[in-house]
């Protein structure tokens, strides 16, 4: 008698299967976690900013027979001279006025819930309105812990008794502050505006707007140009054209400027700018009159998606992950983002892309996560299996890949600073019995100098003691290395300047003697070995070779010549269009049987005073008597310079 096996138990004890199993699930629970947070408030108003981006992309092309805008601006307010809010008469002659001109529909962005100055004028706005005028109404959800209440604010129905119509001009706005959503009133203002132009208004249900630009995008005139069309504007300029009234200042303010009625769009991300309401109604009223509204993707269509970007992953690891889970995951992630874009700009649908593209990236980090776990879990086993026939550090050569760890380097130029403190071994000295202190002082110098090295796109290369060593142009190519590291002993010195000055407030405090510190910067260019020194086992990322020595000679050489920074001559040839560069001496440092001109940069020098140093130098270099009256000036402008000078006129037997 023989058993019939089920099939799925063979599929399921093979390895693939047990992968294929494993990345299953791996997306059923992505795909679920990245469903669940897409529901989620602050998860919504991240997809919104995808929609903001995508939806000012490419922007469709307005309905020739948009809206015109007539604005309250500047230029009207200068030129009818009256302080707002303007007569309601003024408003039946800007009415009265646009029929004439063959305006087909007027819409007024302004709310006249209360009667006016003067029952006349009133009376003559009444005169003016007609069914072919739209006035703005008002509509507010005040929640209290009471109750939700609906207030709603129209016209005076002296108005809407003539036959003007009411539109809600209200609009709504997402959790950030940026209106988005299309107004979803029957009776909205641009609803009404349609109507009044003889067009049907469909309103869908929570749709997204499609803005097609920034401040004045809409054709724009001032209000008192309406008011005398045929003086200020082309002929037949309002005929057959629906036209919206409202305030629309000419600059259109900044969020930090924001004034009156004035509101941040999608656009508002890209340009910083607000858009004006009377603009907004315009907008409003073609997205209604030209179905160019984006509807939002549906609850379905939208977890479908995510089962997609889940599912792109799932196919991208079902059999490793590694260099090439990066690579492809690249492309799957624009065309995620891609697709987005495709179905909202072609298809008026928005579908957000943040959810199926978190999903890919849960699947892909999970599995890949996974499998270093596992292959953590072999690299053990290989240990544990081998450990019995190899040495210990054979067996972890063959549980990683060698290649990583390669020695060698290679030829570059780099800019090599040594900066080390002078007088150090005294001071260990008085601190021999407070080795904790001495910890302290040295941690506490040597971390603002390293900062400034790191800040300067520098790389440590050791710590000697209480000596640092520095170099640019390694591993990241930095084409004004000389610079970087001029600057950054410069800053270096800035820095022990001001640790002195709070050794002298801490010192005034405890009633002790200040102490003072002083470093010696050597600063040199040229040719260098760098990369991965060391043994098999222990080895540092190093910089070596003839330049690296000199350097370290320049800065123990500092201390000969009595200037703080000292640099060699190549780096004096490459800073020298943005330092002023002081030739100092030629010196026979330890090593070099040819002597080094050596430099120092004073950036606070002026050409004047290079030239003078240069004329003082002159002067020592011939051994002519002592220019003490140069020198002194020279001292009083770079007191760092003092004991060069002082040693330069010893040398010809002066003094200063």
């Amino acid at each position: 008698m023989f058993q019939i096996r089920p099939w799925w138990r063979g599929f399921a004890d093979s390895a693939a299967a047990r992968r294929r199993n494993g990345v299953l699930t791996v997306v059923l629970l992505s795909s679920l976690f990245a469903a669940v947070l897409s529901l989620l408030t602050p998860w919504k108003l991240l997809e919104a900013r995808a929609f903001d981006y995508f939806s000012t992309v490419s922007v469709p092309q307005r309905p020739a027979d948009g809206p015109v805008v007539v604005a309250i601006d500047e230029p009207s307010m200068a030129e009818i001279g009256r302080q707002w809010p303007w007569p309601r008469s003024l408003h039946a002659q800007l009415i009265e006025a646009l029929r004439k001109a063959g305006a087909k529909a007027i819409a007024l962005d302004i709310i006249f819930a209360e009667p006016g100055a003067t029952p006349e004028a009133d009376e003559a706005l009444t005169r003016s309105l007609g069914s072919d005028v739209v006035l703005a109404g008002d509509q507010t959800l005040i929640d209290t812990p009471q109750a939700l209440q609906h207030i709603r604010v129209e016209p005076l129905a002296l108005f809407t008794g003539a036959g003007a119509r009411t539109g809600i001009a209200s609009i709504a706005f997402d959790g950030d502050g940026i209106l988005r959503r299309l107004p979803g009133y029957e009776d909205g203002f641009a609803a009404e505006l349609l109507r009044a132009a003889g067009r049907p208004a469909d309103v869908p249900d929570d749709a997204l707007l499609q803005s097609f630009g920034t401040s004045r995008t809409y054709q724009t005139v001032s209000y008192y140009q309406a008011l005398d069309p045929e003086a200020f504007l082309p002929h037949d300029f309002f005929r057959d054209r629906v036209v919206i009234v409202g305030l629309s200042l000419q600059n259109a303010p900044t969020i930090a400027e924001a004034g009156a009625d004035v509101h941040a769009t999608p656009f508002t991300i890209r340009t910083g700018r607000l858009v004006s309401g009377v603009e907004i109604q315009a907008t409003v009223f073609d997205n209604l009159g030209a179905r160019l509204y984006i509807e939002r993707a549906s609850l379905p269509v939208a977890l479908l998606s995510i089962a997609v970007g889940a599912g792109l992953a799932g196919m991208a690891v079902r059999r490793r992950t590694g260099w090439r889970t990066v690579v492809g995951g690249i492309p799957a992630l624009a065309a995620i983002a891609a697709g987005s874009f495709v179905t909202l700009r072609y298809c008026r649908v928005f579908v957000p892309p943040f959810a199926p593209s978190l999903a890919f990236l849960l699947v892909a980090s999970s599995q890949s996560a996974l499998d270093f776990a596992s292959e953590r879990r072999l690299r053990r086993g290989i240990t544990r299996a081998f450990s019995q026939y190899l040495s210990p550090p054979l067996v972890q050569r063959l549980a990683r890949d060698p290649s990583l760890l390669r020695l060698g380097g290679e030829v570059r130029t780099l800019t090599i600073l040594f900066c080390d403190i002078r007088g150090f071994t005294t001071i260990a000295e008085g601190m021999k019995d407070n080795p904790q202190e001495l910890t302290h002082l040295i941690n506490r110098l040597l971390t603002p100098l390293s900062d400034i090295v790191l800040a300067s796109g520098g790389t440590i290369d050791k710590y000697i003691g209480d000596c640092i060593m520095a170099f640019w142009n390694a591993p990241l190519d930095d084409p004004d290395h000389a610079i970087h590291a001029v600057r950054a002993g410069l800053d270096m010195l800035a820095a022990v300047d001001r640790l002195n000055a709070e050794f002298v407030e801490e010192a005034a405090q405890a009633g002790t003697l200040p102490l003072k510190l002083g470093i010696g910067i050597g600063i040199n260019t040229g040719a260098c070995v760098v990369g991965n020194m060391g043994s098999t086992q222990r080895f540092d990322y190093s910089a070596l070779g003839d330049s690296v020595n000199l350097a370290s000679r320049l800065e123990s050489a500092s201390k000969e010549v009595g200037v703080p920074l000292v640099i060699g001559e190549e780096t004096a040839k490459l800073v020298a269009p943005h330092f002023p560069v002081f030739e100092l001496d030629r010196l026979k440092v330890k090593g070099k049987t040819v002597a080094t001109t050596v430099f120092t940069v004073m950036p606070e020098a002026s050409a004047a005073n290079m030239a003078l140093h240069s004329r003082v130098l002159a002067a020592f270099d011939t051994g002519d008597p002592c220019p003490s009256e140069a020198i002194t000036t020279l001292v009083d402008l770079f007191p760092s310079l003092a004991p060069f000078y002082q040693r330069m006129a010893a040398r010809v037997g002066g003094n200063i």
